[in-house]
Parts: C-alpha cells; structure tokens; sequence
C-alpha cells in the first residue's frame, strides 16, 4: 500500500515538472537584419523572466529591446561581429480571461480598439529594433518568485500599442531589475468608475500575490462624469476607498498618483493652469484617511512643463508638423497625451515618487538609475526614440 502511495505522489511530481518544464523555452534564433522584427510564444498567464544573447556571428549590431504593447526594457546594445551581451529582465504576460478557484470564470471587458492587442492576447511577444537588431538566442522560463506592480490608470499610463503615443506605464519598466514585474491593467478613456465596471481589478485581485503592488492614477476622465452622485469628494473618492480595500484584503500594497497635468498654459505664458479642479486633492484626502502613500504628479508634470516653457513642453507631448508619419495631412497638437519623451520623463517621476515614499522596491532599480529632478528635466534633443511599429494618427480615447 505504501508503496502504491509513494508511486502516484512521485507521478504527480513528475506531472507537475514536467507542466512547469514545457514553460521554458529556448530558442536559438540567430537573426540580425535592418529592420524591427518580433518573436513570441504562446506561454499561460504570468510572469516570465526573459533572457536575450544580442548580437551576431558576421556583423554588428544595434539593438533595442521592447515586450507586448510596446514595453520599453533595454536601451540600445551595441556589439560588434562576433560579440555577444546577454539581458535579462521579467515581462508580465496576461490575458482577458478571469479564474477563481470554485467559481466560473469571466472576462475582462476590453474596449475595442484593445482587441488584438499584444498586451491581451495569448503569447508573450518580444520586439526587437534599432539601426541594425541583432539577436543570437532567447530564453523564456516562468519567474514565481518576482514581486509584480499592477498599473491602473487611464491613457497617461496604458501602454500605448502604436507611435507617436506612449504613457509612463511602458517606460518605467526600463529601470526594474529581474526581481520586478510591471502588469499594466491601464486603457485609454478609463475612469475608475469603468476601471472596476470592466472588471479590471478583479483580473487584478486574481492575479495578486501577498506583497504585491498596486499604482492607481485616475482623475482625467472621472472629472467628466455628471451624473448625480458623480464628483471628486462622492463617487471618485468612493471608488478609490474600493481600490484600497480590495488590495489590501488581497495582502497587497497600494499607492495612489495624482493625475498628470495637461499642458494648458494660463494668459502669462509661463504657469500651467489647474485643469483638475479638486481631483488631485480628493487623492490626498482619501490617502490620508487611509493611510495609503501618495505620488503627486499633478505637481511634478506641472513643474516639469512651466521649466521646459510654453513651446519647449510641446516636444513632451504628441505635438507634430504636417507629414511627420505617413499619412498625416494635419497637425498633431495634443496636450494630454504623451510621446516617448514625456512618457519617458513622467516614468522618472514616478520613481523618484517611490523613492520619496520610501516603497522598498526601489532596492531593485537598474544600477545605471539616476535620480531625477521635474525642476531640472532631460533635454528633448538628446532623447533618442527607435520606433518599433508602426504609427497610428487616431488619438486615443480621453483628454
């Protein structure tokens, strides 16, 4: 009998190594071309730690490593012909599908233009550009014993799937070491009123794992919901005390933002008028209340755009002459959504907020982070930006 016992307990190990095994894979692929090229595998919802060998037998190469819908992970790694440099960081891969143990299973509500997203669909997908990509071998295996950040937020945080548009949501995941996931839950139009409807933090609360992290920014879109019982002191400040309570009974950490500024400048030129009347102070209040640690971006983005001026600040945002990207027979002049310099820039804020809260993942930033400073912004002439789709021209959903 024991002996019985012990044989189906050592199948089922043998079961359960097997299942973990046919996770991993690893792929010579030895390609290095000109041109932006992609590679994905079907792998279940999670995190994955990804291993990449740049670099080629008989030339140089130029490579820039992205994941999903544009999430930014390595900047350009030069090699030389016979050279090879290997990156390692963790991608979040998840789908629409919703399991709870004992319960039927749901779906996240996509919106449509999310529909065939890399960010949603069944594989984990690398993205590889720069002048000259060149990839010798990747290796994707399940990472259990990462802390995951789940972003929510509206289009300054989503990652953005084409260019021009980027959000800080797809930037900051340049400067976490392999200890660290970021699982961006964020879409374009979203209040946090839709947020839950879409059951988006039910996905979330599926997914969480005690010490986890949860980043809430909203504000931009709750700000024009009318309905009775709508506002920053009822329904905003109600559905944030949601957020708090759901994370937290989950045994995860939760940290509210301050919505982002928009680059509206008052009649002198020279200040960013408040376009969010007391959404960024409702955050605060609901924080103090409940303790939660709080990063004002409202504050930073402002300083950020009255430092770089009135017509300086437009290059942190999808501001574009006539004929910049095919197709484009008008004028981009948007002043809420970013491009990858704003992005980029509005990431650095939203690290230098974890450090001024003290949040304990700071410990995994990249060696080469710098802290930064809104006061004192990066030059948009030395950002260099390597587009790896395609570009869209239609602006995303919210203002």
């Amino acid at each position: 009998m024991m002996k019985r016992i012990l044989l189906i307990l050592f199948t089922i190990q043998c079961s359960l190594f097997t299942s973990v095994r046919a996770q991993v894979t690893d792929t010579v692929l030895n390609k290095a071309t000109d041109k932006p090229f992609s590679f994905s595998v079907a792998v279940p919802d999670g995190n994955y730690r990804v291993t990449v060998t740049l670099g080629a037998k008989k030339r140089v190469g130029q490579t820039v490593v992205r994941a999903e819908s544009r999430r930014h992970f390595v900047d350009m790694v030069s090699t030389k012909k016979g050279q090879y440099e290997m990156v390692t960081f963790i991608v979040n891969k998840h789908s629409p599908e919703i399991k709870r143990e004992g319960e039927k299973s749901e779906v996240v509500k996509l919106k449509p233009r999310e529909v065939g997203y890399k960010n949603w669909d069944d594989s984990l997908t690398l993205s590889f550009c720069g002048p000259s990509p060149a990839v010798q071998r990747i290796r994707i295996e399940p990472a259990t014993d990462v802390t995951t950040i789940f972003l929510c937020g509206n289009s300054t945080v989503v990652d953005q799937e084409e260019e021009p548009w980027a959000s800080w949501g797809q930037m900051i995941t340049r400067w976490f070491g392999p200890q660290v996931a970021i699982a961006n839950y964020a879409e374009s139009g979203l209040s946090c009123t839709s947020f839950l409807a879409q059951l988006r933090l039910d996905k979330i609360i599926s997914q969480l794992k005690k010490g986890d992290y949860v980043i809430v920014e909203f504000g931009h879109n709750d700000e024009k919901e009318k309905k009775a019982g709508d506002g920053a002191w009822y329904s905003y400040s109600r559905n944030l005390k949601i957020f708090v309570d759901r994370v937290r009974e989950a045994g995860g950490h939760i940290i509210f933002c301050t919505p982002t500024a928009r680059r509206f400048f008052n009649d002198d030129h020279r200040t960013i008028r408040n376009t969010h009347g007391d959404y960024p102070e409702a955050v605060k209040t609901v924080a103090r209340r409940e303790e939660v640690p709080v990063i004002d971006l409202t504050s930073m983005s402002t300083t950020f755009y009255e430092v770089l001026g009135e017509e300086g600040s437009k290059k942190s945002l999808v501001h574009y002459p006539v004929n910049t990207f095919p197709g484009q027979d008008k004028p981009l002049a948007d002043n809420t959504h970013f491009n990858p310099f704003g992005a980029w820039e509005i990431a650095k804020m939203v690290v230098m907020g974890m450090k001024q809260i003290d949040c304990p993942l700071t410990t995994f930033l990249r060696e080469d982070w710098q802290d930064f400073n809104p006061a004192c912004p990066d030059a948009p002439e030395t950002f260099v930006w390597h587009m790896s789709t395609g570009s869209c021209l239609t602006k995303p959903d919210g203002n």
